[in-house]
């Protein structure tokens, strides 16, 4: 049998990175459920966000945060090879790889802000130019770190973030399977994910949701998911990438998740 045969999954995550984890899942015999609770939009005025960035080898360094940051900001390094890139993950690394551009730092022992401010590289940075490719909203705590240790930081904000606004009918079918008690696992990859989720669900959703057990991608969310009412188990990821997700829904099983 599957490692996780007849276990009902509901992925959140937005198209297209929901996919790959849903496949996954699947493969280890997981019963998926879709519900993508953010959208993400490119930004608008990209020709704007072009103009005010100046030449991009200006930059010392150039930090991606995520892989949407490389899906909706890779097209800012205009092809250049010879600019200094860091990945805060290796998801982001794989993502920047892929679009043809060599990493030259991503953090070791962890995928966060925290590790990479840690790395060598980012220590001593007095009088560099750094700048961090991100969405339209997000943590300040790489940027004020690098700022506290004298960078020069800038934001490239390459695409926007709001609650998804799913096709009619698509949340009261999924509550309705969940309520008679399809899904065991719900994922949530991010604080404000999760928020979107609580939002966009039904009362009777929210009430289900309260007491699901919660796959999440580190203890961050698990807080968020604390702060919002969610009282059910939570299956903390060491990392946040696809592997990571499932790794730790494996090991949940194995000790006695459901059956």
């Amino acid at each position: 049998m599957a490692a996780l045969e007849g276990l009902g999954v509901l992925v959140t995550r937005p198209e297209p990175q929901a996919g790959p984890l849903a496949r996954r899942l699947a493969t280890e015999g997981a019963r998926v459920y879709r519900l993508p609770a953010i959208e993400l939009l490119p930004r608008e005025d990209r020709a704007g966000l072009r103009a005010a960035l100046g030449p991009i080898d200006r930059f010392h360094w150039i930090v991606f945060v995520s892989a949407n940051a490389v899906r909706f900001g890779a097209a800012l390094l205009e092809g250049r090879r010879d600019l200094k890139l860091a990945a805060v993950g290796p998801a982001t690394a794989a993502a920047l790889n892929h679009a043809g551009y060599r990493v030259a730092l991503v953090p070791q022992g962890g995928f966060d802000s925290e590790h990479l401010l840690a790395s060598p590289e980012f220590r001593h940075v007095q009088g560099q130019r750094v700048l961090i490719v991100r969405g339209d909203t997000g943590r300040e705590l790489l940027a004020d770190e690098l700022t506290a240790r004298g960078a020069e930081v800038a934001y490239a904000e390459v695409y926007e973030r709001r609650c998804a606004r799913p096709v009619p009918g698509a949340v009261a079918a999924i509550e309705a399977e969940w309520g008679q008690g399809a899904v065991d696992v719900v994922t949530a990859t991010s604080g404000e994910l999760l928020r979107c989720l609580y939002e966009i669900l039904s009362p009777a959703g929210r009430a289900l949701l309260a007491r699901a057990a919660l796959l999440v991608g580190g203890p961050r969310i698990g807080a968020v998911a604390r702060q919002i009412g969610i009282t059910g188990p939570l299956i903390v990821a060491s990392r946040p990438d696809d592997d990571g997700l499932v790794d730790a829904l494996l090991e949940w099983r194995r000790g006695g998740g459901p059956a």
